[in-house]
């Protein structure tokens, strides 16, 4: 059955560029959805609209009497729909290549549905009075979201550079990866998983803190937050030390593009130890948390642009003793 993407596909064809700067695009509105939800929880206006999906009962939009809370709540609201325009552009963009980017599209139709869910989970929040719980997952949802952009993103590139070497690396498994490429995607997958437990952890510590919710007619979640927030020390510090052992494991032939994201990667890390340090210490000032807030969005986009970049070298074909990948064919593109 023809559809009007499958028709405009007859009759249209837009380059690879297109499509990255429309998954760029996605992975900025991401982390813009997740600094502003920040904006909602620490102005308190949480509750600016007191339904969903209509601001009020009766109407859609805030009224004048709603204040600048209504605003806030409402202007965050807005965002799900500009979303839903840029991820609406990726799908299009990946429909109408001229060669098929079939992971970019199936990454577009998953952030389309992540919108949709995490839109339900916003209306929840509000339904169960910014309950911390909910709050969390809503968070989390958004940062579901962040992580399908920022695999769309990358899939630009794969898709358009390579279609041989796939998103996947799932080749260099079935071959048979060599003992330092298992070592190395084995440290890629663990930075991932330990970095995914911070954030985690990172929402308890703001559940159970002074800042679940801004109002202290919100019931906060039953751990001792001293506690919390030192687990999320411990936890940050591991995921430096996996970065930094990842980064020395990374060989300069054939991992260019892994070394510098990882040292990116480092590089953030430390910021936002600095900023949840000095958040800590200073009584959680409102900018210093959302600061955190973006650098949360950072580190997560980091590493999964690490872990993906890793795999894909690591999925190359490579010499006989697999120490460096065969030169690729003349005219190849290559992403750093």
């Amino acid at each position: 059955m023809r559809t009007p993407l499958s028709w405009l596909a007859g009759r249209y064809a837009l380059g690879a560029g297109s499509v990255r700067v429309a998954a760029l695009g996605s992975v900025v509105a991401s982390i813009a959805i997740i600094v502003t939800g920040g904006i909602v929880r620490v102005t308190g206006s949480g509750l600016g609209c007191t339904d969903w999906p209509m601001c009020t009962g009766e109407t859609l939009a805030p009224t004048a009497e709603m204040g600048v809370h209504g605003a806030i709540e409402f202007g965050n609201r807005l965002l799900t729909g500009a979303l839903c325009a840029v991820v609406g552009w990726v799908i299009i963009t990946a429909r109408l290549q001229e060669k098929p980017m079939p992971a970019v599209l199936r990454g577009g139709w998953a952030q389309f549905w992540i919108v949709v869910l995490n839109a339900v989970v916003g209306g929840v929040t509000v339904w169960m009075r910014l309950s911390p719980y909910i709050v969390a997952a809503h968070f989390l949802a958004a940062t579901l979201l962040l992580t399908a952009a920022v695999y769309t993103w990358h899939a630009a590139y794969a898709d358009g550079d390579d279609h041989a070497d796939g998103d996947s690396g799932a080749g260099a498994d079935r071959a048979g990866a060599p003992g330092p490429l298992a070592r190395i995607r084995s440290l890629a997958g663990a930075l991932v998983v330990v970095t995914a437990l911070l954030v985690v952890v990172g929402t308890l510590a703001t559940g159970s803190g002074p800042h679940a919710g801004d109002s202290s007619d919100v019931p906060r979640m039953p751990f001792d937050w001293t506690a919390v927030t030192v687990a999320h020390g411990v936890l940050a510090g591991a995921v430096l030390v996996l970065a930094g052992v990842l980064f020395s494991a990374l060989p300069e032939d054939g991992f260019g593009a892994a070394r510098r994201k990882t040292g990116v990667f480092l590089a953030v890390l430390l910021g936002q130890g600095l900023v949840g340090l000095v958040q800590s210490l200073t009584a959680l000032p409102s900018l210093l948390v959302m600061l955190h807030l973006l650098g949360s969005a950072l580190v997560w986009t980091g590493v999964l642009q690490v872990y993906f970049t890793v795999r894909r070298a690591c999925s190359r074909p490579r010499g006989p003793l697999g120490d460096a990948p065969l030169p690729r064919a003349r005219g190849a593109v290559t992403h750093a």
